[in-house]
């Protein structure tokens, strides 16, 4: 009778943890996904003042430092990670990360639109609760200019590329593709 008693305890707290993973949700958006279109803006400022070479230091500096800025007053740890890194150190996804963004690749291959792609998920990691997000990050217009097919760009930004991320792998997009994800992992 014991485990059965259990097992009842468990889907009695089931609509809880559900209102709590909505909850989560609502509030983790709310707070961090304001950084995406102030990146996007910067980078169309950048491209339109500075041309696309001139732009790199805004996807390179300004856009960490801004999710920087939302870790610190947060206290969440908070990336933009992608199956095609351009900067491994900052960008590349844990197993739980590659697995939401094949998740959103299937989902986008069968139709959803890449501006719904989202996961939420309370998880354990180190023995601790952790809610998780993460939101895919399409390619737009703007990001075309460095993400595109390599084969298209100037000597000038090829050079600037390979002077700034020698190990790059984010090229050959195209628009409305999934570029990666902002995603967030807060304690609980």
């Amino acid at each position: 009778m014991k485990p059965l008693f259990a097992l009842s305890l468990l889907f009695a707290a089931l609509p809880a943890l559900a209102q709590d993973i909505g909850t989560l949700t609502a509030d983790t958006k709310k707070t961090v996904l304001p950084v995406v279109p102030k990146v996007v803006n910067a980078m169309q400022e950048a491209v339109a003042a500075k041309g696309v070479a001139g732009a790199i230091p805004v996807c390179k500096e300004q856009a960490p430092a801004l999710i920087k800025e939302k870790r610190q007053e947060t206290g969440w740890d908070i990336r933009r990670v992608s199956l095609k890194t351009r900067n491994a150190e900052r960008g590349t996804p844990d197993l739980w990360e590659v697995r939401q963004l094949a998740d959103f690749n299937i989902r986008a291959a069968n139709g959803e639109k890449i501006d719904t792609l989202e996961k939420s998920e309370i998880v354990t990691i180190d023995g601790k609760q952790v809610f998780r997000y993460m939101k895919a990050l399409p390619v737009g217009d703007v990001c075309l200019n460095c993400h595109g097919a390599a084969e298209n760009f100037d000597a000038g930004l090829k050079a600037k590329l390979a002077e700034s991320y020698p190990h790059d792998q984010a090229t050959g997009y195209t628009k409305g593709q999934i570029r990666g994800a902002l995603t967030v992992k807060r304690p609980l």
